[in-house]
């Protein structure tokens, strides 16, 4: 499991260094350094239940400002967000936006799951 906590944290340290680029990057930057933190402390044994739970309940907050883009976007019938890196249209940087929390939501989870299964610190 150390390997993949440092992969992980080695990733989503990559995904921060790239946001310098993006229309609002401090905020993208600090979320994937967030993750890449604690999944860094977690490859060594170092997980907190509060410092978890308080990325948990940001990103979720901030993902359920983006629902009704996503809904937006179902209704289109899901265009691709995938045809060029230029954001040619809201909806596609509305989803990469919100495909980016759902992935550090996901990680995030696990880390609780996995602290849950070995002990917090």
């Amino acid at each position: 499991m150390k390997i993949l906590h440092l992969v992980l944290a080695l990733l989503f340290f990559l995904f921060a260094v790239v946001q310098y680029n993006d229309p609002d990057p401090l905020g993208w930057m600090l979320l994937y350094a967030y993750v890449s933190g604690v999944c860094a402390f977690a490859a060594f044994g170092r997980r907190n239940r509060l410092v978890l739970l308080a990325g948990i309940g940001v990103t979720l907050v901030w993902a359920i400002f983006l629902v009704p883009a996503f809904i937006a976007w179902l209704r289109m019938g899901m265009p691709t967000i995938a045809g060029s890196m230029k954001a040619e249209a809201p909806h596609i940087e509305l989803m990469r936006e919100f495909s980016g929390l759902f992935l550090c939501l996901v990680i995030l989870i696990f880390q609780y799951i996995q602290g849950r299964k070995t002990a917090f610190v």
